[in-house]
């Protein structure tokens, strides 16, 4: 008997997926780094940034409710370009979220050190603990996941939009001027650095095969969560400017939670720990839910090992689930025994991860019709500049793309034979 998925996603909790894949650490990091490094003028990447989410989130949605598969981006390359490069997208994928499920994490316990005092280790195995309570989330199945996704971004919505809101009613004029202290070509580099906290519109892809009406729902999921996101973004950003709740490494990282307490009453450091421990556990949630249908689904296709294609009697691909938990718990360990910071580790998730987009989008120009594909070379158009501020680091997708291409032939030969 053929295995398939079960279809549990409601719209709500597809929103929420949503919402948990897109709001991440970087909403807590980036909002004080970036005014920082721009000053008021910041709000112009996150501005663009904001813009090129949703042609990108749309093309993803068309793309999920027009085939909807576990193998999400990796599925839609290979209809349009063959299984060698939804081999490699595929491997792009997987590996961009299992390294960023030890960043997820680390952000989370960084902001609890900050109220606990934690030691190193202490970090790493909150950390741990983080990843834990997604793995088995995600092993019992997403009717577990996907309800406790709606608690979790409820939370950290919640806690955005308060963040957001208590800035707006007092708007010194003073702290916007000088607009941009740093030049405007500091916006442009600004908008590099936060495009990671856009990244997750094509997680929800990986599971539009479990979606109750997947053509309907993925993309109402899509515009509920484009609009949200966009609103608590920019209303947190400005917040953070008005504030003036940035200007130093110490500052920058609790920017968000510094407005909560400067203007809610909130503590700080609780308001810190509070919403970076939301935020990590629903953004893990997501991402291990999205990674282990692809690793599924690679399986499935002779990209990744056969044994990871295999569906719990409840339809959860159990072992890709307990393969990612494994190798980014590994990962956290060894980072912790480096002394690598989450913030050293945000490189190979970016490459990766822009490579996968702009095939994504080329592969979306392909398959899909009229204003879509006008989406979706817009898309690709703005991440292919994106990557191009990757310098050096180019490298790394060159390195995995042909370590997806050389397992991928081996395996056609095993099959041969």
């Amino acid at each position: 008997m053929a295995q398939r998925m079960s279809r549990t996603v409601s719209l709500p909790q597809g929103i929420a997926l949503y919402l948990g894949a897109v709001i991440g650490g970087g909403v807590l990091l980036l909002p004080g780094v970036s005014a920082s490094l721009a000053g008021p003028a910041s709000m112009l990447a996150w501005l663009f940034d904001g813009l090129l989410g949703i042609p990108l989130a749309l093309t993803f949605a068309a793309l999920a409710s027009r085939f909807p598969d576990a193998g999400g981006v990796a599925s839609f390359t290979t209809r349009a370009f063959g299984g060698g490069w939804g081999a490699v997208i595929g491997w792009f994928y997987f590996f961009a979220v299992v390294v960023g499920m030890m960043i997820v994490p680390l952000s989370g316990a960084y902001y609890a050190s900050v109220a606990l005092g934690l030691t190193a280790w202490q970090i790493a195995l909150t950390a741990e603990v983080i990843l834990f309570v997604a793995v088995t989330a995600n092993y019992f199945g997403l009717t577990v996941s996907g309800r406790l996704q709606l608690v979790f971004s409820g939370a950290v919505a919640l806690l955005l939009l308060a963040a957001a809101a208590s800035a707006l009613p007092d708007i010194p004029h003073a702290k916007w001027h000088p607009f941009a202290p740093h030049g405007y070509l500091a916006v442009g580099s600004t908008a590099l650095l936060i495009f990671f906290a856009f990244f997750g519109w094509e997680a929800i892809a990986h599971l539009s095969a479990e979606f109750r009406d997947p053509r309907r729902d993925v993309v109402r999921a899509t515009l509920v969560a484009v609009g949200l996101i966009t609103v608590l973004y920019a209303g947190v950003s400005v917040a953070v400017v008005t504030t003036g709740a940035y200007g130093n490494p110490v500052l920058d990282r609790i920017s968000v939670a510094e407005v909560l307490g400067r203007k809610v009453g909130f503590h700080a450091d609780a308001a810190a720990a509070t919403m970076a421990i939301c935020i990590a556990l629903a953004t893990a949630n997501a991402f291990v839910a999205a990674a282990s249908r692809l690793a599924y689904a690679l399986a499935r296709d002779g990209a990744f090992p056969g044994f990871l294609f295999h569906l719990s009697p409840r339809g959860v691909p159990r072992r890709s689930v307990l393969l990612i938990g494994l190798l980014s718990g590994i990962g956290i360990l060894l980072a912790q025994l480096g002394s690598l910071g989450a913030e050293t580790l945000l490189i190979i998730p970016n490459s990766l991860a822009t490579a996968t987009y702009i095939v994504g989008t080329l592969a979306a120009v392909r398959l899909l019709r009229s204003g879509m594909r006008i989406a979706a070379g817009i898309s690709c158009f703005f991440c292919t500049i994106v990557l191009m501020f990757a310098g050096p680091n180019l490298l790394l997708p060159v390195v995995v793309a042909a370590a997806a291409l050389t397992y991928r032939q081996m395996s056609l030969r095993k099959r041969r034979a």
